[in-house]
């Protein structure tokens, strides 16, 4: 089952404004600028999916889990990947299941069809229970065009047809967060479904506050220090630039090498495995992260 986030909250008392979007998601310790916060508002004052671009790393998954914060509501991830299909997002038959109970129920009748033998997969429990759940399709562009036109088919009538059951009924507009890493285009016709925006990386100054606001025991001057060390390093060309999470790790383990004696910028070098993920990347960057982190802390 997915995790409760908390009390139920109507959208109308919630999202009044973007500004107040803005103010809550910062209270889910989220960060969205005025931008990001107007088109969380739209979409779910509209009724609309929102879709959210941009590179790996830059908050789109976390930016789902902060609405549904926000909400109080269950937040139910669809984790799309390449020959994802309809039994892996809608629903399927507990066919082992069935059969048990059709031994067990011998010459008596056995309804193989009730809600006991469904598996709801994550677009049918939204279905179910609109009210309570957010659902979060990630990374979209990582399944094929097949999958796509289904969601689609959804996202127009927001029903699911089981042909030994009928068709089930969204109560209330289900509220819907789209992820793309733009791997690939997206149909068209999804683009026009939804509110769109695209996610950049922070700029140093926001970066040090997120830093701030999530990471553990971290000096401010520290997550400057890494704020400005990361922008330089995504600057160049990477194969994995790393995302914000992992500028929040380094900034972690940074502190607690520091804490055990490993001087600065002495720290931040040792602790490089948890900013950088790639051995090419690191063979690429290690002549020059000294320098980087020398004029970071500068």
């Amino acid at each position: 089952m997915p995790k409760r986030s908390g009390r139920t909250r109507s959208a109308d008392t919630v999202v009044i404004s973007p500004e107040a979007v803005a103010s809550r998601l910062a209270a889910s310790r989220y960060l969205a600028d005025e931008s990001l916060a107007t088109a969380i508002f739209l979409a779910i004052r509209l009724g609309k999916p929102l879709l959210l671009e941009g590179a790996p790393g830059v908050g789109k998954t976390e930016a789902a889990k902060a609405i549904a914060e926000l909400l109080g509501r269950d937040l139910v991830r669809l984790q799309c990947y390449e020959g994802i299909d309809a039994a892996h997002a809608l629903y399927e038959w507990n066919y082992q299941r069935q059969l048990l109970a059709i031994r067990h129920a011998g010459e008596h009748e056995v309804d193989i069809y009730d809600d006991r033998f469904l598996i709801a997969r994550p677009l049918l429990q939204v279905l179910k229970a609109p009210e309570k759940r957010v659902l979060l399709v990630d990374e979209i562009d990582r399944s094929d065009h097949e999958f796509e036109a289904l969601l689609l088919e959804f996202l127009s009538d927001f029903q699911i047809s089981i042909p030994e059951r009928g068709t089930i009924h969204a109560k209330t507009q289900p509220i819907v967060v789209l992820t793309s890493n733009r791997t690939r285009e997206l149909a068209e016709a999804l683009r026009r479904r939804c509110v769109y925006h695209w996610i950049t990386y922070p700029d140093a100054e926001r970066e040090a506050e997120i830093i701030m606001l999530r990471a553990g025991d971290v000096a401010n001057a520290t997550a400057r220090a890494v704020a400005t060390a990361v922008r330089d390093i995504r600057a160049r060309p990477l194969a994995k630039p790393p995302g914000i999470a992992e500028a929040v790790e380094w900034a972690n383990a940074a502190t607690i090498l520091e804490k055990g004696g490993s001087p600065w910028p002495e720290a931040f070098r040792r602790a490089i495995g948890v900013l950088i993920k790639d051995e090419e990347d690191l063979s690429y960057i290690a002549p020059e992260l000294g320098r980087i982190v020398e004029e970071a802390l500068a």
